[in-house]
């Protein structure tokens, strides 16, 4: 899969598509089985297990932090941690620089870690996050799989827009995962964790010549929206528990408003709609 620096602008429209929980129906067992439960083993955490576990669900998955970079879901979780349970060495190193840092990715720590060579949490975050890839690499092939009628969708957008998918999701992972289950073949370019936010890798694609007005965002968390935000592009959100129905209106309108240029108002109605949706 090609770069930003070689990727080529070929239709008049953009669709942006995020993976984890969007297009690939991965987000909760990655939590469950994958980030949670690895922070509490690299940690020791064990004896708080259950009551940590649900308030890492809670930040990652159900609540207006949801997909959250794994770096800075992490030190959110571990700043709470070392204040009601047990202290963390490093805590504040690793703060900063997740609230920080250009790039959130394993090989940037490990490079913060060069520097900072004698901080214990940012070593067990870079040993934390490669386990996650482990046991994210070794879930069931029947239980990582792309939500109903995404790959329709993604075949129909590919037609007439240009197809990213921008996550800030493990960039092998991914790749892994959309070739798998054949959505790789109708997107054009890879934007993961290894390329920046998820606003820094829509204002690139921008500088390739797209008008923000033929350029939509599609997501199932704030994330998605506040990037989109910030380059002035349109929204589509897929909403959490109605995943099948939020892609086939996808096909069904959004698309249709996208390249009839009707966006604006049905842009306001579905912000509203995801709002609402994560807000229960």
């Amino acid at each position: 899969m090609i770069g930003i620096s070689e990727f080529t602008k070929r239709h008049e429209y953009l669709v942006c598509v995020d993976s984890d929980g969007c297009a690939m129906d991965t987000m909760d067992i990655k939590h469950f089985r994958c980030f949670g439960p690895c922070m509490v083993d690299e940690w020791g955490l064990g004896e708080w297990r259950s009551e940590i576990l649900s308030r890492w669900n809670d930040i990652n998955l159900y609540t207006m932090t949801r997909g959250i970079n794994r770096f800075k879901g992490l030190s959110m979780a571990l700043s709470e941690i070392s204040k009601m349970y047990t202290p963390i060495e490093g805590i504040a190193e690793l703060v900063r620089w997740a609230n920080t840092s250009p790039e959130l990715s394993n090989s940037a720590l490990s490079r913060e870690i060069e520097a900072m060579p004698d901080c214990p949490a940012l070593r067990k975050a870079l040993s934390w996050s490669e386990a996650v890839n482990k046991a994210i690499a070794e879930l069931p092939e029947c239980e990582v799989k792309p939500f109903p009628l995404a790959r329709e969708a993604l075949e129909m957008a590919h037609r007439v827009a240009d197809v990213a998918i921008v996550s800030s999701a493990n960039l092998g992972a991914v790749l892994e995962e959309w070739e798998k289950h054949g959505l790789l073949s109708h997107t054009d370019i890879v934007l993961a964790q290894n390329s920046g936010s998820k606003a820094a890798c829509i204002a690139k694609l921008l500088e390739k010549g797209y008008s923000p007005d033929k350029v939509v965002m599609c997501g199932d968390a704030p994330g998605d929206l506040d990037a989109a935000n910030k380059n002035g592009v349109w929204f589509y959100p897929i909403l959490v528990g109605r995943e099948r129905e939020s892609w086939q209106e996808f096909m069904d309108t959004a698309l249709g408003k996208l390249t009839l240029g009707e966006y604006a108002e049905y842009n306001a109605k579905k912000i509203k709609e995801f709002s609402d949706n994560l807000s229960k």
